[in-house]
């Protein structure tokens, strides 16, 4: 009988396949089905730093009305409904109540979720995700720097501060999913490590914007991913794995056993999926677990461990392949043709 069984953040998986942060982590019914369809472990909803910001000028309105401060502050605050619809649009009280109830629910782990980039009241929702019982906490650190004068190490340097923060006030595990544009990204993970990082989860999808000619407005505009988008995070992970000591989570294109087994084998401790449970259904996550087990029985691999990061760029024989010889050999292997 193959062995799925893995360890992430300390916390033992029946599996490597967790459900990453999505609208399914809502409602408890659904939860519960996540984990009937084998799911291993859940990342609850983003908490998003706006959604703190928000509760705090709601209260600082109403312990001030009658003064002119509050009226200009909200004015750079979106309007979370407009654009994510009334899920996202609830205070940051009822996201901690709501992990409760899911975690009171389910026999899995659950992880919580905080979506930011400063400190904010970052601080005082960490301390309270733990007490709710959540088993770990991924920070979601989704910035787009926009100022010419913040350097590389200046944006660095925040994030760090703030893992620094965070850890010294929780005790549970911590994992930071990050985006892939950094300009020397295993120097920033180990800086990650150093902090108090116990986990990575590469990578953070930006979702781009799109314009409306009519109405001369960016409007959002969500895709979820596809297969494609899995070599990004898995060379990566080939190249980070053993080189970092910390669990590395793969998420981003993860939608076939297939593609859980090149994450294992690249070095993942968890293969996170989101995109593929919401469009084809939770139920999906049973033929993918049952395709990685024939998978397995058909190549006689007796267990995850035994695979996990034998094609890692630190186990290959050739290493610089996934490099820039790499890189090399894909444009020299597409072949042209004229239309005739």
């Amino acid at each position: 009988m193959v062995d799925l069984t893995t360890t992430y953040l300390g916390l033992k998986l029946k599996n490597p396949l967790v459900a990453s942060a999505s609208p399914l982590s809502e409602k408890v019914d659904t939860a519960k089905r996540l984990e009937a369809a084998g799911i291993a472990a859940i990342v609850m909803y983003s908490l998003f730093e706006e959604q703190i910001i928000q509760d705090s000028l709601r209260l600082h309105r109403d312990l001030s009305q009658g003064t002119e401060s509050f009226a200009e502050a909200t004015s750079y605050l979106p309007d979370l409904s407009a654009y994510t619809g009334k899920r996202y649009n609830i205070g940051p009280d009822i996201y901690v109540e709501n992990l409760y109830k899911l975690k009171n629910a389910v026999g899995i782990p659950v992880i919580g979720s905080l979506n930011g980039v400063s400190m904010g009241g970052w601080l005082e929702y960490a301390q309270k995700i733990e007490q709710a019982g959540a088993d770990a906490l991924e920070l979601n650190i989704y910035n787009i720097p926009t100022n010419p004068a913040m350097n590389s190490m200046d944006l660095e340097d925040n994030y760090i501060l703030l893992l620094k923060a965070i850890r010294k006030i929780v005790d549970i595990p911590i994992a930071v999913k990050i985006s892939p544009f950094f300009t020397a990204l295993p120097n920033f993970a180990q800086r990650l490590v150093e902090a108090g990082a116990n986990g990575l989860v590469l990578f953070n999808r930006f979702y781009q914007p799109d314009f409306d000619l009519e109405t001369r407005e960016v409007v959002p505009n969500l895709v979820l991913s596809t297969s494609q988008e899995l070599r990004l995070p898995l060379r990566w992970i080939a190249i980070l794995y053993g080189r970092i000591q910390i669990d590395l989570a793969l998420t981003s294109g993860v939608h076939t056993p297939l593609d859980v087994i090149k994450g294992i084998m690249a070095g993942a401790s968890a293969t996170m999926m989101a995109s593929a449970l919401l469009k084809y259904g939770i139920d999906h996550a049973k033929e993918v677990l049952n395709g990685v087990q024939d998978w397995m029985d058909e190549k006689e691999y007796k267990s995850i461990t035994e695979m996990k990061g034998s094609m890692s760029q630190q186990s290959s024989a050739r290493p610089f392949v996934i490099e820039r010889a790499n890189y090399m050999k894909v444009l020299s292997s597409f072949e042209y043709r004229f239309a005739p």
